[in-house]
């Protein structure tokens, strides 16, 4: 927008936000002519042409290269898109500390790769547009026969990383058919076992960011940052280490990941997971009020399941085993999750006394199992699939840390004291307290 009158144009310190020059005259660089009308483009169309001229005029938008400039007005285009077509929210106001990346247009960036190291990794260079020759670790090497498409530079909080974005030669297998595998295997995902899978073995939960170690080492470095002096250097200094440990817990939490979706693909010739709204387990407890004032709803408490499902990431592990499942021709089959943990996979009764902590006893058919085990099971079954292993796991095998519950109320922790919780020992038919007092299991 322009001032006629004091000849005052707003927006210059930005030169991309008023294209317009002084006195509303339009560039003809700027304008586009359609079927003998003259009109001007879009707003992104008319900032990228824009891009282009003050690259011309100003040296410090010389510096920098145009398909850089271009490619952040493509995703400021796309925020705005996306609002006006009630898709998102209004996009706010991004700092220059925010755009830690830049990407470059396919068979811009040149790479010269290193392929006579024997080495894993080996020093590798590549030339990029408007900044120049560089040295970079080649930590994975480029196939000869790849097509090097887009390539991104981005910042870390312990340096700066390439991310290729290759089109390869050869092409994905077919997904087999669900009706013709031979073998299948169902997932059940959790907090004390990461993954839970049908034949009876499972994948240890890390806790990479709620262990005790890790939370009180975060506490500290976040203590020193705000016992700093704000916007000094101190404050950076102590902001990245924060920013480094925080890097370091995502790092081992995705190499974990890796391998257990390894696992899991490799395990059978195809995965039945849950359907699973992750979000909607982190949404905050309703608000209870009583004559208009709030009354305790559980969220305080709730707070360390949501710390624990966020830590998790199951979203990340569904998508790393749907993409091995992909490149090993595998299907992927999600179902409902409704009474997965209830349902007994023998008989199929469901009943909220079926599950005693970790432990699974059938109150119809006294069917006894783990109680991750049996849910992954359960899914299995949902699919209508074949078991990966005839010969199913007993309890001790499973999980030897699975216990039943005493009728002492003290061997049970302050927290049961006085509840008079009964175990469901007692509840059982004789055959099968015989055989828990076999496997020395009951006092």
């Amino acid at each position: 927008m322009c001032d006629i009158e004091t000849k005052i144009e707003y927006g210059s310190f930005c030169p991309l936000t008023c294209p317009v020059v002084k006195h509303g005259v339009m560039s003809a660089g700027l304008t586009k002519i359609s079927k003998g009308i003259l009109s001007w483009g879009n707003a992104s169309d008319v900032q990228s042409k824009r891009t282009t001229e003050l690259r011309v005029e100003n040296p410090y938008y010389a510096r920098i290269n145009s398909d850089v400039l271009q490619g952040n007005l493509a995703k400021l285009d796309t925020a705005y898109n996306g609002f006006f077509n009630h898709k998102r929210g209004f996009p706010a106001f991004r700092k220059v500390s925010n755009f830690n990346s830049f990407q470059y247009k396919p068979d811009k960036a040149k790479f010269t790769v290193n392929r006579s190291s024997n080495k894993k990794q080996c020093y590798s260079h590549i030339y990029l547009p408007s900044i120049g020759d560089m040295r970079y670790i080649d930590s994975r090497a480029i196939p000869e026969n790849a097509d090097i498409r887009t390539v991104t530079v981005m910042k870390e909080a312990d340096g700066w990383y390439i991310s290729v974005l290759l089109k390869l030669v050869d092409e994905l297998p077919d997904i087999a058919e669900l009706e013709s595998v031979k073998s299948a295997v169902g997932i059940d995902m959790g907090i004390n076992k990461l993954i839970s899978l049908s034949d009876g073995s499972f994948v240890e939960n890390p806790k990479f960011s709620t262990k005790k170690k890790t939370r009180r080492l975060l506490r500290i470095r976040q203590r020193r940052v705000n016992r700093k002096v704000l916007g000094s250097k101190n404050r950076s200094k102590a902001g990245l280490q924060v920013a480094k440990l925080h890097k370091k817990i995502r790092d081992k939490r995705s190499d974990n990941q890796w391998k257990a979706a390894h696992k899991v693909v490799r395990t059978a010739a195809a995965v039945i997971r849950e359907d699973l709204n992750i979000q909607g387990m982190k949404a905050r407890c309703k608000t209870k009020r009583v004559k208009g004032r709030a009354m305790p709803n559980g969220q305080s408490a709730k707070r360390g399941l949501n710390r624990a499902i966020s830590d998790a990431s199951w979203g990340a592990i569904f998508s790393k085993i749907a993409w091995l499942a992909v490149k090993s021709g595998k299907p992927v089959l999600a179902v409902n999750p409704k009474h997965t943990s209830q349902e007994c996979s023998n008989c199929g009764h469901i009943s909220k006394d079926n599950r005693d902590g970790e432990k699974f006893i059938c109150s119809s058919c006294g069917h006894i199992d783990h109680a991750d085990t049996q849910a992954s099971r359960t899914i299995l079954s949902r699919a209508k699939l074949k078991f990966v292993s005839k010969d199913i796991k007993i309890l001790p095998a499973d999980c030897g840390k699975v216990t039943l519950v005493r009728n002492d109320p003290a061997s049970n922790g302050k927290r049961d004291q006085g509840r008079n919780r009964i175990s469901k020992v007692n509840n059982i038919n004789p055959e099968k307290r015989i055989f828990f007092e076999q496997l020395n299991l009951v006092n």
